[in-house]
């Protein structure tokens, strides 16, 4: 499951662990009813999970993080393969779904 997955061993007794477990599990939700592929879903924790280091170990603030967000975002649905992101597995209708999500 995805606590052994996170590798969390206090989820009683640590709020830290509590809230991370919900933050992913959301977000894992949100991926599967949205039908994303397994690579998609890959994709999207990957995502995720940036986005909150950027936030806890980098410090960003909330601007900076959204421009990252947009740089990783950056060149989905184009037809240039030298301006598609990592990401470009996703659909432009999906890449504007994982904005209005996070």
């Amino acid at each position: 499951n995805l606590e052994e997955f996170l590798n969390f061993k206090q989820l009683k007794t640590s709020l830290k662990e509590t809230i991370l477990l919900d933050y992913y599990t959301a977000g894992f939700w949100w991926a599967k009813e949205m039908n994303f592929s397994l690579i998609q879903l890959s994709g999207f924790m990957d995502l995720l999970n940036f986005l909150l280091e950027n936030l806890s170990d980098k410090h960003m603030t909330l601007g900076e993080n959204l421009k990252e967000l947009g740089k990783a975002m950056a060149g989905i649905g184009a037809t240039d393969s030298e301006r598609s992101g990592d990401l470009n597995f996703f659909s432009i209708e999906q890449a504007k779904a994982v904005i209005d999500y996070l």
